[in-house]
């Protein structure tokens, strides 16, 4: 339908867990694509919000946003390759180092943290573009999973060909 759907974080969290994720306590995206793959679906953010918690599986086959026929893996620390992907297939998920106390807080504006590992990955979003400030700055526009009061309404700008700045 050529239409952007929002799918669910919280449906990842609730029901991943059969294919080795942890909820709150991390997982990984390869898992949660296996888990959309074999439950044939996943459900939209719009009927599954997300509720900072983990809580029980209540996946709705008739709430199915998108489904997921497989994946395939860019290789690691080659920016350009993913920014053709996200500008010829759309959103990516991609593993990105999230520790650092100026990540939960950030609001706006590109973000960099010196203290950030390109190796040492800790948490999943969904890269959904990329673009340069006014002012000269490349970033990654990525889209957080902790809701719309986080940053920019849950998207941030991360710097971009900065070493994988963050992962």
């Amino acid at each position: 339908s050529n239409k952007l759907v929002s799918l669910s974080e919280q449906n990842l969290m609730d029901c991943s867990g059969s294919e080795g994720n942890y909820g709150c306590d991390g997982g990984l995206p390869e898992r949660a694509f296996d888990y959309i793959k074999k439950n044939n679906g996943i459900d939209t953010e719009v009927s599954y919000p997300y509720e900072e918690k983990q809580g029980t599986c209540r996946y709705m086959p008739r709430n199915r946003g998108a489904t997921s026929t497989g994946y395939v893996s860019i290789p690691t620390g080659d920016e350009s390759q993913l920014q053709a992907a996200v500008a010829t297939k759309g959103p990516i998920s991609v593993a990105i180092d999230a520790s650092a106390s100026s990540f939960s807080y950030y609001q706006k504006g590109v973000y960099r943290e010196n203290r950030c590992s390109s190796t040492n990955l800790d948490h999943a979003v969904l890269l959904v573009g990329y673009g340069t400030t006014p002012n000269g700055e490349d970033y990654w526009l990525i889209k957080n999973s902790w809701g719309k009061s986080w940053g920019m309404k849950g998207y941030m700008m991360m710097a971009r060909n900065k070493n994988n700045m963050c992962g």
